[in-house]
């Protein structure tokens, strides 16, 4: 999504199509939920910190506030971390238990986790470019809204590169094959803390992976 690499693309592959690649859009949505968690959280240690120096100018003996499943509010917003990257189907007995007692305490965040998991069912269960164009609109209303700041960023890419992000819904294609082989490219390199001569390097490389 980046304009350079858009530019370099566009120069090198006249007549390619242009896909916007599905990880990195649905990875902006998830970061924005994160983003607010991580909020609640500066917000959950304040609240704890003030009432441990009230405790200390009363003479009394703090104790923290425990919920339901024995975490306090600082441990809840830590602990939930990963919880909110994955689809409700796929949550431990315990991420329930734990998503219940957060979406309580903070419904905004369970606002923003129904987005982002919205954004991701769109790719999964859209077959047809028209369908999806529908689809991302009604999403991009929601995300208006609702009014997160944090979702800012997610809405302007959609909307500056709503035309590259339909174009994966032609082929459904993915850059997941380059990602896998410049993973490889990273690994051999490593395994010589560099690389002095680019030529023989890049002829290594076309032996061993062409």
């Amino acid at each position: 999504m980046g304009a350079s690499m858009e530019q370099i693309v566009t120069k090198t592959f006249t007549k390619a199509v242009l896909v916007t690649d599905r990880f990195h859009v649905q990875k902006l949505a998830y970061e924005a939920v994160q983003e607010m968690r991580i909020a609640y959280r500066w917000e959950a240690i304040e609240q704890e910190n003030q009432e441990m120096e009230l405790s200390k100018e009363v003479g009394r003996t703090f104790v923290a506030n425990r919920l339901e499943n024995g975490d306090t509010p600082k441990q809840l917003l830590v602990r939930s971390r990963y919880l909110l990257f994955k689809d409700k189907s796929k949550w431990t007995s315990s991420q329930v238990h734990r998503a219940e007692i957060l979406f309580k305490l903070y419904p905004q965040l369970e606002q923003a986790y129904e987005l982002a998991q919205k954004l991701g069912h769109i790719y999964q269960n859209t077959k047809e470019k028209g369908v999806a164009f529908t689809r991302l609109a009604r999403w991009y209303d929601q995300v208006e809204k609702a009014g997160f700041k944090s979702f800012n960023t997610v809405s302007r890419t959609i909307q500056q590169h709503y035309k590259t992000i339909l174009n994966f819904f032609d082929r459904r294609s993915t850059n997941a094959a380059a990602e896998s082989f410049n993973a490889k490219i990273k690994a051999f390199r490593s395994q010589f803390r560099g690389v002095r001569n680019i030529s023989f390097f890049l002829y290594r490389l076309s032996k061993i992976y062409a």
